[in-house]
């Protein structure tokens, strides 16, 4: 679980609460169903417009990423990738067969497995940035909804702002109620910018960050799937491959200990 998001989710409405209690309002005064009908309803109507089903569906799955920890742990896949490309330089590519069919990433085995099948190093390059392409442009349509939505919201509070004025205007005849009324009108302006401001645009900043993550990832096993295919030797790998990782992660992870995989895969453990 990713804390951060959380945290900072629940830090954002904690002090929007108590900023309005310490003033003296009153937490059941910004409730209104009504209001957020108006600015949720309005704002999931107007991203449905302009995005297709297909991608509002996406954007709904991958919201879960956001309330996840990262998924790329850099320093073990750069382990990964040398301990791989020593065994193939030491006993050939078809020795690392096994072990690339057992791997959890899936992009990963894809790379290798092309590796393995003795494909040409230009080939393979070209096929992963095809893949790592495709995966860029898609991977970034479940932010550019949140964004939208980030951008309706604000403009929809607004409307529903403006609604309620209207039914205050109606009843003129009972001052008692002006005050009241109005008050009311304006929590959909505060639901609008809130929902935007809190929830849709930093979400939509979130899974950006995952995703140029995911993107770094991939450009890595691209790197060391067409150097392992190369045969170059596992010490140049791991110092380019390096520049990929954050040197503090690097330290705490693939320096620091040997990993299970790493011993699963050493000379003396791999059964004929």
């Amino acid at each position: 679980m990713d804390y951060a998001t959380l945290v900072g989710i629940g830090l954002a409405l904690l002090a929007i609460l108590g900023g309005q209690l310490l003033e003296g309002g009153h937490v059941s005064s910004i409730l209104q169903p009504t209001a957020a009908l108006i600015v949720l309803g309005g704002t999931v109507g107007a991203v449905a417009v302009q995005f297709p089903a297909a991608t509002l569906w996406r954007a709904v799955r991958e919201l879960r990423r956001a309330f996840r920890p990262d998924p790329l742990p850099f320093a073990r896949l750069l382990e990964r990738v040398v301990v791989l490309a020593g065994k193939a330089r030491r006993e050939g590519l078809v020795a690392i067969e096994r072990d690339v069919a057992a791997l959890d990433d899936p992009f990963l085995r894809r790379a290798l497995e092309l590796a393995v099948d003795g494909t040409e190093s230009k080939a393979l390059r070209n096929a992963l940035e095809l893949e790592l392409s495709r995966v860029e442009e898609e991977g970034e349509e479940p932010a550019l909804v949140l964004e939208a939505a980030g951008g309706y919201s604000p403009t929809i509070g607004i409307l529903g702002a403006v609604l309620g004025l209207i039914h205050v205007m109606e009843n003129l005849s009972d001052p008692s109620k002006l005050g009241s009324g109005i008050a009311v009108a304006f929590v959909a302006t505060v639901y609008g910018v809130g929902s935007a401001n809190l929830l849709f645009l930093p979400l939509a900043g979130k899974l950006k960050a995952r995703h140029r993550q995911s993107i770094l990832a991939m450009e890595m096993i691209t790197e060391g799937a067409v150097a392992i295919a190369e045969g170059q030797n596992p010490r140049i790998i791991e110092r380019t491959l390096s520049a990929y990782v954050d040197p503090r992660r690097l330290a705490k992870g693939a320096r620091a200990q040997r990993s299970s995989f790493a011993r699963a895969t050493s000379p003396a453990r791999v059964r004929p």
